[in-house]
C-alpha cells in the first residue's frame, strides 16, 4: 500500500487553517504546511499540529502554484500526495478511497473527489462556489487545488507553474493529460471548504481572478477555455458595445443588445435547474453568471495588459 502525504497551503486562514490541520492528523505519513506570508498565528498553528512549515520567500511573488511546489519539495520520498487548499477540512475516509483508486489504475495520475461549502447558504456568493464545485464523477480534463496526485505524475510534467496566479490547477491538469495521464473525479466526499463571501466585492473580486485565469491559461493551451473567453468577449465587450455605437445608428440595435443578454439569463437559468438547482436560486445564480462576464474581461484585459508589459503575474485576493 502506497505512503499518502498531505500538503497544506494557506495564508491567515485562522481557525480555517486550525480545522484542516486538525482534519489530516493521524491519516496521512507527512504533513506539510505551506505558509505565504501569514501574518496570524497560522505558522503556529501548524507547528503546534505537527507539521513540517515551510514559509515561502516574501521577496517573490506568491501563488497558490508555488506553494504547492514547496511543499512537494518538502516531502521526503513521496508516492502519492493529498493537495489541500487551507480553508478546507478533509472529509473522513477520502484519502484511504482515493489511494485505493489511484492503486487499481495504474493509468490514473490524479484523483479528487467532491468539495462543498461548509456555510452554503450563509450567503448567494457561497452558495454559487458550492454548486460550482459540485460537478460529476467520471473522467474529467481539471479540477479545482484538493486533489490526490501520483508523485511521478508530478514530477514528471514539472509540478504546477508557478507563475499562473488563477486556474493553475487547471494548467497543472493539462499538462497531465498532455503527458498521457488520465484524471477522474470520483463519487466520495472530499473536502469541506469555506469561501466565507458575503459581499458583492468579494464575488465580483473572484470573478476578475477568474478571468485572469482564463486568459492566462489559454494563452498557455490555446485548446483550452475557448468557449469560456469566447462567451466573456461576446457578453463582456461585443454585446455592450454594440448597444452602445448602436444608438447613434438604429434604436433597435440597442434593443436587440438586452434582448440577447436576457436570453442568455434564461439559458443559463434553465440549465442550472436541469441540473437540479431550484428555480429560486438558479434565477439569483443566473443573474451573477450573466453579470460575470463584465469581471471576466477585466480580469483578461488585465492578464494581457501585464504580459504586454512584461509585468510580474501577482494574485488577485477576494478575502
Amino acid at each position: 500500500m502506497r505512503a499518502v502525504d498531505v500538503v497544506l497551503i494557506g495564508r491567515n486562514e485562522g481557525a480555517r487553517l486550525v480545522a484542516a490541520l486538525a482534519s489530516v492528523a493521524g491519516v496521512a505519513r507527512q504533513v506539510v504546511y505551506v505558509d505565504s506570508g501569514s501574518t496570524d498565528d497560522s505558522i503556529a498553528e501548524a507547528q503546534r499540529a505537527g507539521a513540517t512549515v515551510v514559509e515561502l520567500d516574501l521577496s517573490v511573488p506568491f501563488t497558490a502554484a508555488r506553494a504547492r511546489n514547496a511543499g512537494f519539495e518538502a516531502l521526503e520520498a513521496p508516492e502519492l500526495v493529498q493537495f489541500i487548499d487551507g480553508d478546507c477540512a478533509l472529509v473522513p475516509g477520502f484519502l484511504d478511497a482515493a489511494r485505493a483508486h489511484l492503486e487499481a489504475h495504474p493509468k490514473l495520475g490524479m484523483v479528487t473527489g467532491w468539495r462543498s461549502e461548509i456555510h452554503r447558504d450563509a450567503s448567494l456568493y457561497n452558495q454559487l462556489a458550492d454548486f460550482e464545485w459540485r460537478r460529476p464523477a467520471g473522467e474529467i480534463l481539471a479540477c479545482g487545488g484538493d486533489m490526490m496526485v501520483r508523485a511521478e505524475a508530478f514530477q514528471g510534467v514539472g509540478g504546477f507553474d508557478p507563475t499562473v496566479i488563477a486556474a493553475e490547477d487547471d494548467e497543472f491538469c493539462t499538462r497531465l493529460r498532455k503527458a498521457g495521464w488520465v484524471l477522474e473525479r470520483i463519487p466520495q466526499e472530499m473536502t469541506r471548504h469555506d469561501a466565507d463571501t458575503h459581499r458583492f466585492g468579494q464575488w465580483w473580486t473572484r470573478a476578475v481572478r477568474t478571468g485572469h485565469g482564463f486568459a492566462q491559461v489559454g494563452h498557455l493551451h490555446p485548446e483550452y477555455f475557448v468557449k469560456e473567453r469566447r462567451r466573456v468577449l461576446v457578453y463582456g465587450l461585443a454585446l455592450p458595445l454594440v448597444i452602445l455605437i448602436g444608438a447613434f445608428l438604429w434604436w433597435g440595435l440597442p434593443l436587440l443588445g438586452l434582448a440577447a443578454y436576457a436570453l442568455n439569463f434564461l439559458r443559463t437559468a434553465q440549465g442550472l435547474m436541469r441540473e437540479g438547482l431550484p428555480r429560486a436560486e438558479a434565477l439569483r445564480h443566473a443573474i451573477l453568471l450573466t453579470l460575470s462576464k463584465f469581471p471576466n474581461l477585466i480580469g483578461m484585459a488585465t492578464f494581457h495588459w501585464r504580459q504586454l508589459r512584461n509585468a510580474q503575474m501577482r494574485i488577485i485576493e477576494y478575502k
